[in-house]
């Protein structure tokens, strides 16, 4: 049985195919590393990795735990410094910037777990992010009225999430898929170019698992995903390209098909080329 055909057949989100027909327009590389490589005090978490992803993609970063993925995701950002390489957006270099200057070229990123305000209103929350069009991100202060004119905006964004009915909910009361569907909203809010998402369906039951895939199709269609995902019917359905990562450095780079018929991917996962990786994360 090929690797991961399960993630191919199994749900319909995995019936839909892939974003393959894209513009030959759109067929630049927006965001790529040349050698980026993290060490700490001697262990290598980041090895030499060459990375292109191309504009209007979805791009996935898999691999096993401990592969490099999150770190990746941090020295894209800047929360962490490379030990060596370069990261260029835009055919820019941005390896010496803060993370606050790659954010305002419209590199956004959302987290691991559910980064929203527990005890704000589902509206307020995607309005903390719209507060920086206005330069008053930091006005706190400002009354509630000062700040309706970005209530329109909040709600559009919130209704291309399916969370407009719930806009005046406190957000600690929602489900917890419903809070990463509410996260994209936030991101989007940002105006980004480029979205890293960091496991956006962990911990979620099929139902939320398939509402935040097709949501992340969605926004898609106007800007550039980069992911990291452990849901192989999620990867398998959705992303143009994958890059497998192990130990820190690139192990396979390609469409679904071609990563998933690498045996050293299908090793890297089971420890056996003769062992079917069906469910494999999945």
């Amino acid at each position: 049985m090929p690797f991961w055909t399960s993630a191919r057949r199994s749900g319909a989100m995995a019936e839909t195919p892939p974003m393959h027909a894209r513009s030959e327009s759109l067929a630049d590389i927006i965001l790529e590393t040349r050698g980026l490589t993290r060490a700490f005090k001697g262990f290598v978490a980041v090895s030499g990795v060459n990375l292109k992803v191309r504009r209007g993609h979805i791009h996935a970063l898999i691999g096993p735990n401990g592969a490099g993925k999150t770190t990746m995701f941090n020295l894209l950002t800047r929360f962490l410094i490379p030990t060596s390489g370069q990261i260029l957006y835009e055919g820019i270099d941005i390896t010496g910037e803060r993370p606050a200057e790659i954010a305002r070229r419209g590199i956004i990123r959302s987290f691991q777990i559910s980064a929203v305000f527990p005890h704000l209103s589902v509206r307020e929350n995607v309005r903390v992010g719209l507060q920086r069009r206005l330069g008053n991100s930091f006005h706190f202060w400002r009354s509630e009225r000062s700040l309706g004119a970005l209530d329109a905006r909040a709600d559009e964004l919130l209704d291309a999430v399916g969370l407009l009915d719930c806009a005046a909910e406190t957000t600690v009361n929602l489900p917890y898929g419903r809070k990463r569907a509410l996260e994209i909203a936030t991101t989007l809010a940002l105006d980004p170019a480029l979205m890293l998402l960091d496991e956006p369906t962990q911990g979620m039951g099929h139902e939320d698992v398939s509402r935040v895939t097709e949501l992340i199709r969605r926004v898609a269609k106007d800007r550039t995903v980069l992911m990291v995902e452990h849901n192989m019917g999620v990867v398998a359905g959705l992303c143009d390209a994958i890059t497998v990562l192990q130990r820190g450095q690139v192990l396979s780079e390609g469409d679904y098909d071609t990563v998933s018929a690498d045996p050293r991917v299908i090793e890297a996962y089971m420890g056996s080329t003769d062992t079917a990786l069906a469910g494999a994360h999945g």
